[in-house]
């Protein structure tokens, strides 16, 4: 009887777990490794668009997400006097990619997530380190405070920070400061009805958003030098920021507690990693490919980072230059496009967000199909191959 492969996922967020769910399908024995003490992320949302989604598809999740869109109707961008610069369409963004938009909070996706291993794959308070890549002759190795764990395979998606990263590749520079820090809450704002938005303002940005749960989700981001904190807290700063903006975003605020609010600095890799992969380890989301906030896709990268690696990890054996080869072209230039919409939205000089503000109403004038083109590369990607089970789960067809 052959012996059944074994696969080691550094870190337990979105990405780690859904490489440890689809390896678990493709007959890899899987053990994840999370140091914190559970797997409850920290609280924020996250938005999945169709290409992640049918990502999902391929685990059997892709239809249970799909059932927590919040937003039906219209959306768009304004300006922090509530003009709309900009209205975006949810059906329009269904019949051209597919499916919807989709926001929920994270620990709704990692709970469905981790449901679906075996009782007692994953691990937590439980630090890992590389102490050996692995080669074609002999396995990783993953060192824990329970002793050493071998593996055919090795899955390094533990964030931004990664130290599987600098275990491969100690010569890379490893992320960069991107300019600016973000604040997140989930809080529920009781009769509040708006539509779901984002509005730039100058080196400012904030997107208001609504979940299946009656709950809102907001975040924000503002131009600040690395490692800036609120004199006070966090919450008083909104205020000062975005307390003079329009609706709902003063409500919003004032549902919020200090303690509810998130602060965070937001950091990229500007220069690509040689490879996604060295030895018997591969790379995936923030640990391969870290970029800005500002197109929405990392968590949806990250989600595409673990169908294709285990795509190309057959119980015989892991093909991970083709992984590197399918992944890097596409988040690096992912990337990059986030980079320069960063560099757009949150802009300070006065006349570069009068000519930004008036191209963008032109746009919207031509309707939401010009604008959604821009995510004709991104939206409309799909898996390599049909899902791996035949348990309801299906590949939704784009229209033509």
């Amino acid at each position: 009887m052959a012996q059944i492969p074994r696969a080691v996922v550094v870190g337990g967020g979105i990405g780690g777990l859904t490489a440890a769910v689809a390896l678990h399908r493709r007959g890899w024995r899987v053990t994840v490794l999370e140091r914190a003490r559970s797997l409850e992320p920290v609280g924020a949302g996250i938005s999945l668009a169709p290409n992640s989604l049918r990502a999902l598809d391929v685990i059997g999740l892709g239809d249970e997400i799909r059932e927590l869109a919040a937003w039906q109707g219209d959306g768009g961008l304004r300006t922090p006097s509530g003009r709309w610069l900009m209205r975006t369409s949810a059906a329009a963004m269904g019949e051209r990619f597919g499916g919807p938009l989709v926001v929920l909070h994270r620990a709704a996706l990692i709970d469905k997530l981790a449901a679906q291993l075996p009782e007692g794959a994953v691990r937590t308070a439980a630090a890992a380190s590389l102490t050996d890549p692995g080669d074609v002759g002999r396995p990783a190795r993953v060192g824990t405070s329970d002793g050493e764990l071998e593996a055919e395979l090795v899955v390094g998606a533990d964030g931004i920070h990664s130290a599987v990263r600098r275990t491969l590749f100690p010569e890379h520079g490893g992320p960069v400061y991107s300019g600016f820090t973000t604040w997140r809450v989930v809080v529920p704002v009781p009769g509040t009805a708006f539509a779901s938005h984002e509005t730039w303002g100058r080196g400012r940005i904030w997107g208001t958003h609504p979940l299946k749960d009656g709950r809102v989700y907001a975040y924000a981001a503002a131009m600040a030098p690395a490692g800036g904190r609120a004199p006070d807290d966090e919450h008083a700063e909104l205020v000062r920021l975005f307390g003079d903006w329009h609706e709902p975003i003063p409500a919003v605020i004032a549902a919020a507690r200090p303690e509810d609010v998130l602060r965070h600095d937001v950091h990229h890799i500007a220069e690509p990693l040689p490879a996604f992969h060295r030895g018997r380890v591969a790379l995936l989301g923030d640990a391969a490919h870290a970029m800005p906030p500002t197109l929405g896709q990392g968590g949806n990268q990250a989600i595409e980072d673990a169908v294709v690696l285990a795509d190309r990890s057959a119980p015989e054996g892991p093909d991970l230059a083709a992984y590197t080869a399918d992944r890097k072209p596409r988040t690096t230039a992912i990337a990059r496009k986030a980079v320069g919409v960063a560099r757009l939205n949150m802009m300070r000089s006065r006349p570069g967000i009068v000519l930004r503000n008036a191209t963008v109403a032109v746009v919207s004038k031509a309707g939401p199909g010009l604008f959604l083109r821009s995510f004709d590369s991104i939206a409309d990607w799909r898996p390599p191959r049909p899902p791996y089970a035949s348990d309801g789960a299906h590949t939704r067809e784009t229209p033509a």
